[in-house]
């Protein structure tokens, strides 16, 4: 009994110690205007965040539409061009749409976001096609 409660008290002071992490790995893409109409919210973009930091869900993040309105942190951890990725930026962007049925194509296929011009080019070169990034759900 004494070694099961010595194991399981290391074990929750290891979890205390030890940085913990909810972040997720996926690759990112971009798109264009037109971002309307969108599987979210149709032709308005009244429910646009205002500094056009938002992007569509690949399907691994779309959720039936559960991730319609949701906000993520995102930032770029690597690309295949060396110097890709803005260092030390972290951006929020809120989904807006599906990235399979969005109006402009993705620059890149089957990636978990597919980020506005605008959220891209503030964590990544947008000469990129696609980037490895980090991302969370808030």
């Amino acid at each position: 009994m004494f070694k099961l409660v010595r194991a399981l008290l290391l074990i929750s002071v290891a979890e205390l110690l030890l940085p913990c992490s909810r972040a997720d790995i996926g690759a990112a893409a971009h798109y264009s205007p037109p971002y309307l109409p969108t599987a979210c919210y149709g032709g308005s973009s009244a429910r646009f965040p205002t500094n056009n930091l938002f992007g569509a869900a690949g399907e691994g993040v779309w959720d039936n539409g559960g991730a319609c309105g949701r906000q993520y942190l995102v930032r770029c951890i690597s690309a295949a061009v060396p110097g890709t990725c803005i260092q030390g930026v972290t951006i929020q962007i809120k989904i807006v749409d599906q990235a399979t049925t969005s109006k402009s194509r993705p620059s890149a296929p089957n990636t978990a976001f597919v980020l506005s011009t605008t959220a891209f080019s503030a964590i990544a070169n947008l000469t990129a096609s696609s980037i490895n990034i980090e991302f969370q759900e808030l």
